[in-house]
């Protein structure tokens, strides 16, 4: 695809008002929830998971326009280029991070609430070969650490924290901390949105 041609697509997308406004919480998320992140224009510049996110985001705008091919063929370049591999028909809320980014699928029927923080290697997985929802459905302010697979149509609850290498085959309440293989609940995190607190510690109250 020519370089002019995308970079149209793009001025296209981000005219939008929803999708302009995604942008900059996204932003805000990341300079909000990274420490290592002092200024504003070092995720345009350097930071994977925000370049795929907004790589999404077009993508996902293209979908919904019916311009599927230019969706697929978005997506396949990012994954291709970025290691984060994100259907062009996932919903994904405002306020997104994905630190560190590599490894990260987000499959076809996900869907994601607001302020929502995701680490590398997470999956959320399908399964079955019905053309329904297959995916997990994420609530607000979710906190899911590095290397968790959340497979299947189920609900995690708004403000629960997922531990880092968690699997995860059933719905998981709001506010709580789910840990282990299988997941199971073992306490509540110290917030109200883990997603914003960043903090991995699993012991809760």
């Amino acid at each position: 695809m020519p370089n002019t041609l995308l970079l149209q697509l793009i001025k296209e997308v981000m005219e939008d008002g929803e999708v302009k406004h995604a942008v900059r919480m996204d932003l805000l998320a990341i300079m909000e929830r990274d420490p290592a992140c002092t200024r504003f224009i070092d995720p345009f510049l350097y930071y994977k998971g925000f370049h795929a996110l907004q790589g999404y985001r077009v993508a996902h705008a293209l979908w919904n326009q019916d311009r599927r091919p230019l969706a697929y063929f978005l997506q396949s370049q990012i994954s291709k280029e970025l290691q984060v591999d994100i259907h062009p028909n996932a919903k994904i809320g405002a306020g997104t991070f994905i630190d560190h980014a590599t490894g990260v699928v987000i499959g076809e029927t996900a869907v994601l609430g607001d302020n929502v923080s995701l680490l590398h290697q997470v999956t959320l997985g399908g399964s079955g070969l019905g053309d329904g929802d297959r995916h997990p459905k994420i609530g607000d302010g979710v906190l899911i650490g590095a290397g968790a697979t959340l497979v299947g149509d189920i609900n995690v609850g708004e403000g629960t924290q997922v531990g880092a290498g968690s699997m995860v085959y059933s719905d998981i309440p709001s506010h709580v901390t789910a840990v282990g293989v299988p997941a199971r609940i073992v306490g509540k995190p110290r917030t109200q949105q883990p997603a914003k607190e960043m903090n991995q510690d699993i012991s809760g109250d």
